[in-house]
């Protein structure tokens, strides 16, 4: 008897695991779908989220204190403060990609040891 209760659960077992990847193929061979994706993927290259990076969360007072001083030592790079209850924020940059980022990350970190990189939105 309980042989033949091994013996139904193994066929079960292989005719799922059978459906699954034959299901799986023929979403892959979908030219309509390989279409929609390369459009997403080329939308999100242009018009993507991007990346800044942070220099401090805290305190309102020590984010314009670091937010000036990051204006002063990097002038051209543009800086936002930001409010997220309780905290407040400071990011700096504009960056497409996160290597773009890191790579500025890199000029920033010596000044402001706390600094990371964050994605937008998502």
């Amino acid at each position: 008897m309980k042989k033949g209760h091994f013996y139904i659960a193994l066929i079960a077992l292989l005719f799922c695991g059978v459906m699954t990847g034959y299901s799986q193929n023929n979403t892959a061979q979908n030219d309509t779908l390989k279409k929609f994706i390369q459009k997403k993927r080329a939308y999100n290259k242009k018009y993507g989220y991007g990346y800044r990076i942070q220099l401090y969360n805290g305190f309102e007072t020590e984010v314009k204190k670091t937010r000036a001083k990051f204006r002063i030592k990097f002038p051209d790079v543009k800086t936002y403060i930001i409010y997220k209850s309780p905290e407040w924020k400071v990011q700096v940059g504009n960056y497409k990609t996160k290597l773009e980022a890191d790579r500025a990350l890199l000029a920033f970190k010596d000044e402001f040891y706390g600094a990371l990189v964050v994605p937008l939105g998502r």
